[in-house]
């Protein structure tokens, strides 16, 4: 039986028994999502009070696991991959007292793959040799093309993942812009820049010849909302496929909510509270500085900070307003991207996928066949519209932790994108529900008729499932508005410096002691929590 994680109940009984009004901290934290409590982790390591206050009768945020289906069977209830999060600079600070709190990873070596309609397939793993012959299989001009690129990763990674981990201060920028004009000249300065506001498809058809292999690539753009031809999102293609040849992919051992029961364990032994089950109605604050938030009809004392890991339409519903007209009109026009649907399954044997059995060893399988398909699912998706040919992601977490179902049995962890999150219609005509109470049976039938297209036989080893709307995945968790599971599309205009605002990429707000963390702010969405640890460092320094 998987054990759930829980919240600290002897904090949640003395809390029970007592005005909350007696409660303060010296940092109150909304939300338990993995941002906040790396945050709240790094200030408790540098001696501040930490009290994190989660509506949830469980902390994780979309970081969560549970046996959804069957009993034995552990399943994440949206974030799977931890790839970001083991190679932060939060997790190599502070590796050796996480893994003493239980944190363990599973590593794989099989990355990602792709599936296709004439029964073929191309995937990454950690072999580069293997990952040459099939592309070469596809094309020998792009072998040699990958070959360039692999080589010049090492290099190229040194900007980008300078400018992912950096605050959005515009020193920073500058010193990042300097660092790139002397190793790689102005023209190839010039270079990057473009790269940087490539779309996918515009990168990808400059770059390969192969379809497939573009669309094997161009499947990462649809996990942070950037279909094919969004400017801006050719730099996820090929940071996924890079990084996963170079490092692999890290699953969490038991399911992704190892980290999160690490960061409850290390909190808590730091003096730190996590109470569930406690909502936050109003954010306190006078004189343009925040003090304190009203919890349960009860005030909590904030005495240096209140820390909101919201989405940013929730900013202003627990201020009131907070007397800045841009920051306000910033927060109400927050734009969501598209939704997603999970389904979850407790299996008997994982998929036979037609393409060949060397599939099954594979972390991630896309049923994504084309760019073009892609860029029509996701405009559908924009439009209301249920998705015709709907992007299936399909995690087989089993294949590199068995430990999550019983001996011999598997889960399956699918994502299906894009879902609008209301409904206006059906591009393909036949589903006449207009809400995803009704929709969600035909929808994931249709996502399901896919994955047995590529997979035949799949149906008959289904030992129980468990459909998770975007309405659902909302109610659960705020911050997933319309079952957006990147709070917020990652587009230029909000990303970068403008996330989630002009001014504000840092986590401030216009209240003094007053700051916004999460997805929703820069660095943006991700299992890597680089908003709540540029937060925590900017709170109470390295």
């Amino acid at each position: 039986m998987l054990d759930r994680i829980k919240c600290f109940c002897k904090y949640i009984g003395k809390v029970r028994g007592r005005d909350l009004a007696q409660l303060s901290a010296d940092a109150v934290i909304i939300g338990s999502g993995i941002n906040s409590l790396v945050c709240a982790h790094h200030l408790a390591r540098r001696g501040w009070s930490v009290i994190v206050l989660e509506q949830a009768d469980e902390p994780g945020g979309a970081v969560r696991t549970g046996e959804y289906t069957v009993a034995g069977f552990a399943h994440d209830w949206a974030a799977m991959n931890l790839s970001l999060f083991a190679g932060s600079p939060y997790f190599q600070q502070n590796a050796e007292e996480l893994s003493r709190h239980g944190l363990e990873f599973a590593p794989a070596s099989d990355c990602f793959s792709s599936v296709f309609p004439d029964g073929t397939w191309v995937g990454i793993g950690t072999d580069a040799g293997a990952n040459r012959a099939r592309i070469a299989a596809l094309s020998e001009r792009d072998a040699q093309t990958w070959g360039v690129l692999s080589a010049g990763f090492p290099a190229e990674a040194e900007h980008l993942f300078g400018l992912l981990g950096s605050p959005m201060k515009i020193h920073a920028l500058a010193s990042i812009v300097w660092r790139a004009l002397r190793r790689k000249g102005l023209g190839g300065s010039q270079d990057l820049a473009r790269f940087l506001a490539s779309s996918p498809r515009a990168w990808l058809e400059e770059t390969f010849e192969s379809p497939k292999l573009r669309a094997l690539l161009g499947a990462w753009g649809m996990h942070l909302d950037f279909a094919p031809d969004i400017a801006g999102g050719a730099l996820f293609p090929y940071l996924e496929a890079m990084a996963n040849q170079t490092f692999g992919m890290a699953l969490g051992k038991g399911g992704a909510a190892t980290v999160v029961t690490a960061l409850q364990r290390a909190i808590e032994a730091r003096g730190g509270r996590i109470l569930c089950g406690t909502e936050v109605g109003q954010i306190l604050h006078s004189g343009g500085k925040a003090t304190g938030v009203v919890a349960g009809g009860e005030t909590i004392i904030a005495n240096r900070a209140v820390i909101a890991n919201v989405a940013p339409k929730a900013m202003q519903r627990l201020t009131g307003g907070s007397g800045d007209a841009r920051y306000d009109t910033a927060m109400r026009n927050f734009r969501h991207a598209p939704g997603t649907m999970m389904i979850h399954l407790a299996m008997s044997d994982l998929p036979d996928w037609a393409a060949g059995p060397e599939l099954r060893d594979y972390a991630y399988v896309h049923i994504a066949p084309s760019l073009d398909q892609m860029a029509r699912t996701y405009a559908q998706a924009v439009a209301g519209l249920l998705p015709d040919a709907p992007v299936v992601v399909v995690g087989q977490p089993t294949t590199v932790d068995p430990s999550r179902a019983p001996g011999g049995q598997h889960t399956l962890w699918l994502q299906v994108r894009m879902a609008p999150g209301e409904i206006c219609g059906d591009a393909a005509g036949e589903i006449t529900a207009s809400t995803w109470d009704e929709a969600a049976e035909p929808f994931a039938e249709r996502a399901l008729n896919l994955l047995e297209r590529y997979a035949p036989g799949t149906r008959a080893k289904v030992l129980g499932r468990r459909i998770v709307t975007p309405t659902e995945l909302e109610a659960d968790n705020p911050n997933l508005v319309g079952g957006d599971q990147v709070c917020g599309s990652h587009h230029i205009s909000q990303n970068f410096l403008f996330r989630p605002a002009r001014g504000y990429a840092d986590g401030s707000t216009p209240i003094r002691g007053l700051y916004h963390t999460g997805a929703a702010v820069w660095p943006g969405a991700g299992t890597g929590a680089g908003p709540g640890y540029q937060l925590g460092r900017k709170l109470a320094g390295k």
